[in-house]
């Protein structure tokens, strides 16, 4: 029997545009805050750094953090900076940092959260491209 949990912190920073929110997980120092950072600097709005709350809704997920780091973001050699947020917003990819990227990934790559299945890529954080990679795989790969 598989338990399906209706809601999940996971160690994961996440950003949204244009009402649809990006995970973004991988092992601490692997660059999550700092490709967020990236990402809000190509319009993306913070959601969470480093925790983020995923809550099952019907066939949805919905992202938002925790109160305690609501509108926070850590920036190695700055600190911790307030910056705007938004909250319950809904998940439509999932990014998992690596410096080990295939060069030809399948394009059916999926990670389940608290049951549902949400689209999968795999980014090198320290490259320059790496907000590029995002972004357009929000758009060909994320749940509408």
């Amino acid at each position: 029997m598989t338990i399906r949990l209706s809601s999940e912190t996971l160690h994961a920073s996440t950003v949204a545009i244009d009402g649809r929110a990006v995970l973004i997980s991988g092992i601490s120092g692997s660059g999550k805050s700092d490709l967020a950072l990236r990402l809000i600097d190509r319009g993306f709005t913070l959601v969470a750094d480093d925790q983020t709350i995923v809550q099952k809704r019907g066939e949805r997920l919905m992202v938002s953090a925790p109160h305690t780091i609501r509108g926070k973001l850590e920036i190695r050699g700055l600190g911790i900076v307030d910056m705007p947020a938004i909250e319950d917003v809904p998940l439509a990819l999932a990014v998992e940092l690596t410096s080990d990227v295939q060069r030809l990934p399948s394009d059916s790559r999926e990670r389940m959260i608290c049951g549902l299945m949400v689209p999968l890529i795999t980014v090198d954080a320290l490259t320059a491209s790496a907000p590029s990679k995002v972004a357009l795989a929000l758009d060909r790969f994320g749940l509408k």
